[in-house]
């Protein structure tokens, strides 16, 4: 618990600092036509926040144990991806040269975790190699396209991680997985203390595709480690998994540059019906509540049933997609 308070009043100095610091160096995201904020808002928060998260990790190994090598492999991934979302940033990486490097990144990170796969059928572990990889690059980038509005994506994480940490405790699978999704949780709280809506402070490249990559991180880790159904996972990021993949299929499907800016997800076009940030993300929070987190339980006592649960996560989301589709 130690850990987790010092990891959440970090992020929120270490946050505040920054943006004194943005304002002051005018690192600024200045609305245009495809933005969902009004005002010149400082950006690239991801950086303290993950500070802060790494800084937890240093205090838990001291108070209580080391950390496990595969734990040690994500937090590192994700640092390389901050400084490369910096970097883009700074410099404007090309997309070709961004998106390899993520590849890399995934790649890196599959094999490792994925070190018993030599055990496998050859079938089998020719599948479940890009499988892996393709999935982990895919929540990295639409964790990056869903990053739209004050306070989604940090809420997002929030709730993912809480619930995760919740669910593997309560199998009796030890406090190691549970504790690095709370550190991640709690330094995203004290980034979104900065972020609520109106946000004075934006993640940015550098927060946001870390973070999509930790989560399919601890999904992967959680599967091969038995600690929690990686099905578990798909439902409690349902609502973005749903989004960020039903606007790519429909933007291809329709001949639309779906490699450009927009503002076309679901929960932007609700954001402006609703005239409220804070209202999309109030959704957000009750659909996990009320919905996804009873769903992922069930997951994880009937794994027997996951399919079935799956499904029942799903299928209202893409029936709301389908009907937000025709909103402005």
């Amino acid at each position: 618990m130690t850990a987790l308070i010092l990891t959440l009043l970090l992020s929120v100095a270490c946050c505040g600092l920054y943006l004194r610091l943005a304002r002051r160096w005018q690192l600024v995201d200045t609305p245009n036509e495809r933005s969902s904020h009004a005002l010149p808002t400082p950006h690239g928060a991801g950086v303290p926040m993950l500070l802060a998260f790494c800084a937890g990790l240093v205090a838990c190994n001291f108070l209580y144990a080391p950390w496990p090598s595969e734990f040690l492999l994500l937090a590192c991934g994700a640092l390389f991806l901050m400084v490369l979302g910096v970097l883009d940033d700074l410099r404007g990486l090309s997309v070709r040269l961004r998106f390899s490097l993520y590849g890399l990144s995934c790649l890196a990170v599959v094999l490792a975790l994925l070190h018993p796969i030599g055990q496998l059928p050859v079938v089998a572990a020719i599948v479940a190699l890009p499988c892996a990889v393709l999935g982990m690059l895919w929540l990295l980038n639409l964790y990056n396209f869903m990053d739209g509005i004050d306070g989604i994506a940090a809420l997002q994480c929030i709730l993912a991680c809480g619930s995760a940490a919740l669910l593997s405790l309560a199998s009796g699978s030890g406090f190691t997985y549970p504790l690095f999704c709370l550190l991640l949780a709690a330094s995203h709280a004290g980034f979104l203390f900065w972020n609520w809506p109106p946000a004075r402070l934006f993640m940015g490249d550098a927060g946001s595709v870390p973070t999509g990559f930790l989560l399919a991180g601890l999904a992967l880790l959680g599967a091969v480690q038995g600690q929690l159904n990686p099905w578990c996972w798909f439902v409690l990021l349902a609502f973005f998994i749903t989004d960020a993949s039903w606007t790519l299929a429909w933007r291809m499907l329709t001949g639309q540059p779906f490699t450009r800016p927009h503002r076309l997800h679901a929960y932007q076009r609700l954001s402006r019906r609703l005239g409220s940030h804070l209202a999309v993300d109030m959704m957000l929070v009750a659909g996990n509540a009320l919905w996804l987190f009873p769903l992922a339980w069930a997951v994880q006592l009937w794994p027997q049933s996951s399919f079935f649960m799956v499904i029942l996560a799903y299928l209202p989301l893409l029936l709301g997609m389908a009907k937000l589709r025709h909103l402005a």
